[in-house]
This record gives C-alpha cells, sequence and structure tokens, in this order.
C-alpha cells in the first residue's frame, strides 16, 4: 500500500527542522498561522505502524535521538581490560557510527517510529529508566515495557532478545519537543499536564511526532491515534473517549498505522454519520484507480461502504514549521462521490 508522502520513519533522526527561541512568538508560530489559514487536520498523521519509546533524562537536542549515547566509546568486538586498555594489544577501536544514527537505521528497517519520553514536571531521577515498544497495526495492537539500564540497551529490544513485559495500559504522548520546533514545547506543556494530572501514569511528553503545525499533538498509543491542536480540556475528553473505544472527529489527524488515503476515506464516512468507534469502518479492500485516486471499502457491524477518495497537493503561502521559508506544499483529500448515510 502507498504510505503517502508524511514524515519519516525516522524523523527523530537528521531533520534540520527546528525553531529559534529567540525570534519566537506564538501569535506568530507555524500552529498559530495554521489555525488562522484553516489548514485541514483530516489524513495528516504520519506513518507509525510500530513505535520505540525510550526515557532520558538528558535534554533532547534539535536531532532528538542525537541524545544516545554509548557507555563506552569502544567497539563491543575488541576486549579490554578494567581500564579500557585493548588486551590484544592493538590500538582502541571506536565505534563506527553514534547510537542515535544506529537506532534510526534499525527502526527504519522494522517500519518503527523511535522517540525520547520524560515524565511531565519534575521527575526521581533515581527510578529506573524505561523503554516501550508499541505494535499499532490494526488487528495486532500491543505494549510491551521494559527497563533501560543503558541507551545502547534498545538495540537489544530492536532485535528481540529482550521481549520486555506486556502492558494493557495505554499511553498517551504530547509532543514538546521544543528546540525541533518552539510551538511544540508552548503549546505542547500545558496539554501535558493536563493531561497528566488525569491520567499520570499514562502520560509522557514526547519528542517530534511530526506535524508541527498542528501542535499541541496527542498521540494515543497503542492505535496511533493523533490529535492536533489540541486544548488542555480535550486532551482529557479525547484520552476518556479512548477508554471507551471512541474517536473523537473534531481535531483527529487519523491513524499512522493507516495510509493516508484510508485515513481519509474514515473521515468521510464519519463525517456522514458512520460510528466513531475504534473497531468500525475497517478497510477490507483498497483499489487504486487512475491519477491520485482510490476507492476504500470500510466494513461496519451493520454495512460495507464503498469510499472514493482522491489526494492534491495544495501549496500554502504559510510556514509549515517554524524554521521553514512559505510557501509550502501539502496533501489534501477531497471525497468524489457522497458517501451513503447510515440507515436507522
Amino acid at each position: 500500500m502507498d504510505r503517502g508522502s508524511g514524515d519519516a520513519l525516522t524523523a527523530g533522526f537528521g531533520s534540520s527542522d527546528a525553531g529559534d527561541p529567540a525570534r519566537y512568538r506564538p501569535e506568530t508560530g507555524c500552529a498559530a498561522s495554521a489555525e488562522r489559514r484553516g489548514d485541514l487536520l483530516l489524513a495528516s498523521a504520519p506513518p507509525a505502524e510500530r513505535w520505540l519509546l525510550i526515557e532520558t533524562n538528558r535534554p533532547w537536542p534539535r536531532v532528538a535521538l542525537e541524545a544516545l549515547q554509548y557507555s563506552s566509546a569502544l567497539a563491543d568486538d575488541q576486549p579490554v581490560t578494567a581500564q579500557g586498555v585493548p588486551t590484544d594489544g592493538g590500538r582502541p577501536r571506536v565505534r563506527a557510527a553514534g547510537l542515535g544514527a544506529e537506532v534510526a537505521r534499525l527502526c527504519a528497517e522494522l517500519r518503527c517510529r523511535p522517540v525520547l519520553i520524560r515524565r511531565h514536571g519534575r521527575t526521581d531521577r533515581d527510578l529506573p529508566r524505561r523503554w516501550a515498544l508499541i505494535d499499532s497495526r490494526p488487528g495486532s495492537e500491543s505494549i510491551r515495557w521494559g527497563e533501560l539500564p543503558t541507551d545502547e540497551h534498545v538495540l537489544k529490544v530492536l532485535a528481540g532478545t529482550d521481549p520486555g513485559t506486556p502492558s494493557t495500559e495505554p499511553i498517551y504522548l504530547v509532543c514538546t519537543h521544543g528546540r525541533h520546533d518552539a510551538c511544540c514545547a508552548v503549546r505542547g506543556r500545558p496539554v501535558a499536564s493536563a493531561l497528566a494530572a488525569a491520567y499520570p501514569e499514562r502520560t509522557w511528553e514526547s519528542s517530534h511526532v511530526g506535524g508541527d503545525r498542528f501542535a499541541p499533538n496527542v498521540v494515543l498509543l497503542p492505535h496511533s491515534l493523533y490529535y492536533g491542536h489540541v486544548t488542555p480540556p480535550g486532551a482529557v475528553a479525547i484520552a476518556n473517549a479512548y477508554d471507551k473505544g471512541e474517536v473523537v472527529p473534531k481535531s483527529f489527524r487519523g491513524s499512522g498505522a493507516l495510509p493516508p488515503h484510508v485515513q481519509a476515506a474514515q473521515h468521510f464516512a464519519r463525517a456522514a454519520g458512520h460510528p466513531t468507534t475504534l473497531d468500525s469502518l475497517r478497510p477490507s479492500a483498497v483499489v487504486p484507480l487512475a491519477g491520485s485516486r482510490w476507492s476504500i471499502k470500510l466494513t461496519t457491524d451493520m454495512t460495507e461502504l464503498e469510499v472514493e477518495v482522491e489526494s492534491h497537493q495544495i501549496t500554502i503561502d504559510g510556514q509549515m514549521t517554524c524554521a521553514a521559508q512559505p510557501p509550502g506544499v501539502v496533501r489534501q483529500f477531497t471525497l468524489n462521490s457522497p458517501v451513503p448515510t447510515p440507515k436507522n
């Protein structure tokens, strides 16, 4: 299936996208500008079939994964003494690449989105750090947690040698990655505060999740549900609905576990009055048509819908991020034929 042109799976590494705090003004930031323009949220969730969450107490640099560090600068395959002197008499062999680059490479191979996480507010640095591996693919949703003794332990997690412990508790991410884009921090922190007050164990601040202009961004796991322009009260309402197995159409960007054209088809079906439950509107068939069009069959408990959508590249005379220069190009979807309304 076409995954569209959303953010790269390794968006936490190698991005040059960042705001300048010295020049930043909330009212002129990319998120406020997007709200004034009325940028559409629908079908804007980037690809996120799997997630790797890495807890760290270090400050997050602009390129988030660069915060990860090997506990030793020497290569693992060279035996050394307790003082770090090679026992084979040779010169110390330094690791060929940084840990962040290696994690990004492995995550790209696994179609996994890596992000750094931290608790909102002050944290107890004596508590063990944790990692989480999330599968968001429909029908395979799962969460596994484990302890993180060193940053490089995530390599064992990605290799499958540390399976972690399954969890049924949802995870709520709020992007507050200010060095990536100032809007994410300024707008995201009040949302993280409200959500953490209501759900302290489920809520985490996160590094970049995609879509700076839609800040504050909230992601609900394991279903990889993206919400944008979320208010503090709205975040709690969204979490409450998720607990009941419901999607809140307002501010919903889509599920990163689904291609953008399927996200769009679900949006138009919900707008026509079809169910907003998590398990409704399941894609049973996706047929590419001529041009940038798709015919998508969505299944509910009561019926099957056929929805035809078309994507368009739109040029916007405005900032896509606080660092980007206008104009920007975005993808938007239109409905090519009416969606039948539900039968009573």
